[in-house]
C-alpha cells in the first residue's frame, strides 16, 4: 500500500483545490460547446493549469482546442490523465464531460504536488483531448507520437449511473454513405426518376433486418443528414452518417463489409450510384484495460464503500466507445467508470442535471483521489509498473 505521507498529500491537495474545481466544473457545465469548438473550456482549463505552474502547449498535436500540460522533476515514469470537455448537440453535458475535465485537473494537481516535494521522481501530464462525442481527439493524439512519445502510463475517469471498470467498451467506426439518383416530378412523371431517398431508405431496412444474424454485442445505428428538399420532387441525393460498434477490432470489421453490403444492396436495387466512406482517422479502439493498474484502483474504491459487481459480470454489460480506447492500445491505461448518484442514462438531459450536482462534484474527486493514489504507485513501485506492462504486453489483443 501506499505511504500514509503520500495518501495524506493527494487527499490535502485535492480537498484544497474543491471550490476552484466546483467553479471550473459549473462553468463548463453551463457553456456547453460541440467538439473542436470548446474554446471556452480550452482557455478556462489551459489559463488555470499555466497559473498553477504547468507548462503548457496549447493547440497540441495540430488540434485547436487540444492541450498538454506538464510538471517534470527530472527522470522517472511518466504518467498522464486526460480532460474531455465537449458536449453533445441538443443534449449539452449529458455525459458529464465537464467532471471529467476536473478530474483530469485534480489527479494532474495531486501528482504534480508530489512531484515539488519530491516525494516522486518523474512527470506528469494532463492530455486536454477535444471532440471525444465526435471527431475523436485522443485518435489524433496517439498518430502524432505525443502519446507514446510522452508517457509510460494513462488514466482517466468517467462518469456513469454506477461504478464499474471491465463493463465492455465497443470499438467504433463511423459510415458516411451518399446516393445519386435523378430529379423529376413526383406527381407528374416520378418513373422518370431514380429517388434517392428510396436508397437511403431500403439501406436503413437492410441494416435492421441484419441486426438478426449478427452478435448481439454489435451495434448500428444512424441519421439521415439528406432525405431531400421538396415532397414534390423525386430527390436526386440523400445521405447518411451510421456507426458500426463491435466488442474487439476482428468483429468490427467483420461487421463494417456486411453494412457496406446493406447500402450497395439499395444502390443496385434503385439504380442509385453511391458513394461511401468510414472515418478518415481510423476506428475508435475497444477499451484494452490494464488489470494490475485497475485492480488496484477497485482496492482504493472498494476502502471508500464503493461496490463492484464479480468482473465476469461487468464484461457482459455493453457499454459505449471512447477514443480511450486508442489510448489503451498506446500505453497500459485504465478507464473507470464512477457513479454520480443518478439512474439516469448518458447521453440524456437528466444525467446532464445530474452532473452539475453537488453529489456528482463530491463523487468525482472521491474517485480522483483514488486514481492519484493508482498513480503514485506507478512512480513509487518499479514491481507495480512492471506488472502493469507485462499485462499490456501479453494481453493485448490483436
Amino acid at each position: 500500500m501506499i505511504a500514509s505521507d503520500i495518501e495524506d498529500s493527494i487527499n490535502h491537495t485535492i480537498e484544497g483545490l474543491d471550490k476552484q474545481l466546483r467553479d471550473i466544473s459549473l462553468k463548463i457545465h453551463d457553456d456547453p460547446e460541440l467538439g473542436n469548438r470548446e474554446f471556452h473550456a480550452y482557455h478556462l482549463l489551459t489559463n488555470y493549469l499555466e497559473n498553477q505552474g504547468f507548462h503548457v502547449i496549447r493547440q497540441a498535436a495540430g488540434m485547436e482546442t487540444a492541450f498538454i500540460a506538464e510538471y517534470s522533476n527530472g527522470e522517472g515514469r511518466r504518467v498522464g490523465f486526460c480532460s474531455e470537455y465537449d458536449a453533445l448537440p441538443g443534449v449539452g453535458h449529458g455525459c458529464g464531460h465537464n467532471l471529467i475535465a476536473i478530474a483530469g485537473v485534480a489527479c494532474a494537481m495531486a501528482v504534480k504536488q508530489l512531484l515539488q516535494n519530491n516525494k516522486i521522481q518523474g512527470t506528469v501530464v494532463l492530455f486536454g483531448t477535444p471532440a471525444e462525442e465526435s471527431t475523436s481527439g485522443k485518435i489524433t493524439f496517439v498518430k502524432s507520437g505525443e502519446v507514446n512519445r510522452r508517457v509510460d502510463v494513462s488514466m482517466m475517469l468517467h462518469p456513469f449511473a454506477q461504478d464499474s471498470l471491465y463493463v465492455r467498451m465497443l470499438a467504433l467506426d463511423t459510415l458516411e454513405v451518399e446516393f445519386f439518383g435523378k430529379q423529376s416530378h413526383a406527381g407528374m412523371a416520378p418513373w422518370n426518376g431514380i429517388n434517392a431517398v428510396d436508397a437511403i431508405m431500403q439501406g436503413f431496412d437492410n441494416m435492421a433486418m441484419l441486426r438478426q444474424q449478427v452478435l448481439p454485442s454489435n451495434r448500428m445505428h444512424g441519421i439521415i443528414t439528406d432525405g431531400g428538399q421538396a415532397a414534390n420532387v423525386i430527390p436526386a441525393h440523400s445521405a447518411a452518417r451510421l456507426y458500426a460498434r463491435s466488442v474487439t477490432r476482428k468483429q468490427l470489421e467483420d461487421l463494417k463489409i456486411k453494412m457496406e453490403n446493406c447500402f450497395k444492396a439499395a444502390a443496385k436495387a434503385t439504380g442509385c450510384t453511391y458513394k461511401m466512406s468510414w472515418g478518415a482517422k481510423g476506428p475508435v479502439e475497444d477499451v484494452f484495460m490494464n488489470t494490475t493498474l485497475a485492480e488496484y484502483y477497485k482496492e482504493l474504491m472498494e476502502r471508500q464503500g464503493v461496490k463492484y459487481l464479480p468482473r465476469a459480470e461487468e464484461e457482459q454489460i455493453i457499454g459505449a466507445s471512447t477514443d480511450m480506447g486508442n489510448f489503451s492500445y498506446a500505453v497500459p491505461s485504465i478507464h473507470p467508470a464512477f457513479g454520480i448518484a443518478t439512474t439516469a442514462t448518458n447521453h440524456t438531459k437528466e444525467f446532464a442535471d445530474a452532473a452539475a450536482t453537488e453529489k456528482a462534484h463530491e463523487l468525482t474527486l472521491r474517485a480522483a483521489k483514488c486514481l492519484s493514489l493508482t498513480a503514485a504507485r506507478v512512480y513509487l513501485s518499479e514491481a507495480f509498473y512492471k506488472a502493469a506492462v507485462v499485462d499490456f504486453e501479453k494481453g493485448k489483443p490483436e
